[in-house]
């Protein structure tokens, strides 16, 4: 009997949750996953078709469980994970460093297009200033390093990093994420959190050179403070450049999870970890309120309760640190779902906690999943729970207002046509000259006939897609009214066009 009890508990307790997360839907959060390369030794091993299937089978998980922005590496060392005049192929798709694969393909343009076909964004996530990964690491024969070395440096972890205070080195970089916003249609270029360099303890960078002649020889009398100019040049010149090439592209950064502690600085953290600002001369929350960064990433790896970095401690702190820009978490899926919760510790992970937390934080809007291959493998049932609980509706990525606030013309011309397999609609793009209105992806709503049609409602969307038809999966047979609405690349959205449909028989 008391087995009994304890079971009606816990699922008096799941379906309220439940209840209270269906409750606050939300029709535009950021929900993205990391897909990293780097030492993920399983694409040079494969063929490029089994990588392409590979891929998909990634893209349709992460689509089922809510993912609707896939942050997707592509330089993670100085390196190309797509056809590069700049810089050579990366070892982590083809097995050897600046070799193509064979026969030679485009992964980024391949997760572009598979990406925008479910109606998901990809951010086009790029390294900074690593060019190798180990000490036995070496540049890909053609690298810059060979024609360029006084741009380098190589640090006590064995390796190589292109020097932040050359303006030569923010140039090169500059010129890759021109290269790359030029040929693709990406909807973000993406950074993490390697600046300068994890320190190596009690060694410093190996920079006296370029502090010399850049630091010292220009005035500057602390060295920290000339580091973190070095990186905030590189930030604003990478914002300068999206703003004149493509102005609707995001630019986003996903540092360290601590900024500074408090007990260093009073407008820190109550923490006592390692500090972006000082370890790694990145002052990321100077970039928001800048307006060179359009959304930030903190990586609250962490449990909510660590003695040195208390995630809620720290998920409050980030709140009052967006500047009116896009602010979402980022959480290692392995710390939270092997962690208890600490209101119910009969709850073995931290999810729950942890996503009820972010949704009552005003200036948060979204999570990012670390990385992306674990809930497509439901580690610890997270995809489950992601799919059932609290990812259960889909929705669309926040908008972009400061880019852009004008919403899209309306799609046209949507039909109906039934057949034994089930119901398909249809619609025409709206016609538009300005970049900025063009449709990047539709929404489909749906409502029983006779119901408000009220496309704030995040629990109607049935599909979000980059395509201009949809295929019904409703098996309820009965009157119904769809709704569609065009999407444009900064989440602006149009009046919606509405039919009406009688669904005689499921498929």
């Amino acid at each position: 009997m008391r087995k009994l009890r304890q079971t009606i508990v816990l699922a008096i307790v799941t379906l309220t949750a439940i209840c209270a997360m269906a409750q606050t839907a939300k029709k535009h959060e950021f929900r993205g996953a990391w897909l990293h390369i780097i030492g993920q030794n399983q694409y040079a091993k494969m063929t490029p078709e089994e990588t392409r299937n590979y891929l998909v089978g990634q893209l349709n998980e992460l689509k089922a469980c809510g993912v609707n922005a896939v942050i997707w590496q592509i330089r993670p060392q100085a390196d190309a994970a797509y056809p590069s005049q700049i810089e050579p192929w990366s070892k982590w798709i083809s097995g050897t460093s600046g070799v193509a694969p064979n026969p030679v393909w485009d992964p980024l343009q391949f997760m572009i297009d598979e990406c925008h076909k479910r109606g998901m964004e990809l951010h086009a996530w790029i390294n900074p200033y690593r060019v190798t990964s180990s000490k036995t690491d070496e540049p890909a024969k053609g690298h810059v390093y060979y024609k360029h070395p006084e741009w380098f440096v190589k640090y006590a972890d064995g390796k190589i990093y292109f020097d932040p205070a050359l303006p030569e080195s923010r140039n090169f970089i500059d010129k890759v994420v021109r290269d790359i916003i030029s040929r693709y249609e990406v909807d973000a270029i993406h950074m993490d959190d390697y600046f300068y360099p994890y320190p190596v303890p009690g060694v410093d960078f190996p920079d006296d050179a370029s502090w010399e002649k850049y630091g010292k020889g220009q005035g500057w009398t602390d060295r920290g403070d000339w580091r973190r100019h070095n990186v905030d040049l590189l930030i604003e010149q990478l914002h300068k450049t999206l703003q004149e090439v493509k102005p609707w592209v995001q630019f986003g950064i996903s540092p360290f999870g601590i900024w500074r502690n408090k007990d260093v600085d009073p407008r820190g953290s109550e923490t006592k970890g390692l500090q972006c600002y000082d370890a790694l001369y990145a002052d990321c929350p100077k970039w928001t309120k800048e307006g060179w960064v359009d959304y930030m990433v903190p990586q609250l790896y962490w449990e909510q309760e660590h003695p040195r970095a208390n995630g809620k401690v720290l998920m409050h702190w980030w709140n009052g640190e967006a500047y009116g820009r896009g602010m979402y978490y980022g959480f290692s899926v392995h710390n939270m779902m092997g962690s208890k919760d600490t209101r119910d510790t009969t709850i073995n992970n931290q999810l729950g906690e942890k996503m009820e937390l972010l949704r009552t934080l005003e200036h948060v809007n979204g999570v990012v999943w670390w990385p992306g291959y674990t809930v497509t493998a439901n580690h610890k049932q997270v995809g489950d729970m992601l799919k059932k609980t609290y990812m259960v509706s889909q929705a669309l990525p926040p908008t972009y207002t400061w880019l852009d606030n004008k919403a899209p013309e309306a799609v046209s011309k949507i039909s109906v046509e039934q057949s034994k397999s089930g119901t398909t609609l249809s619609w025409e793009a709206p016609k538009a000259t300005d970049e900025m209105q063009k449709a990047a992806r539709y929404v489909v709503y749906r409502f029983k006939k006779g119901e408000p049609v009220d496309i704030n409602k995040a629990e109607a969307i049935v599909e979000i897609t980059g395509e201009t038809r949809y295929c019904t999966k409703s098996t309820e047979k009965g009157a119904f009214v769809y709704a569609v609405t065009a999407v444009d690349r900064c989440n602006n959205e149009s009046a919606p066009v509405k039919v009406e449909v009688e669904i005689v028989g499921g498929r």
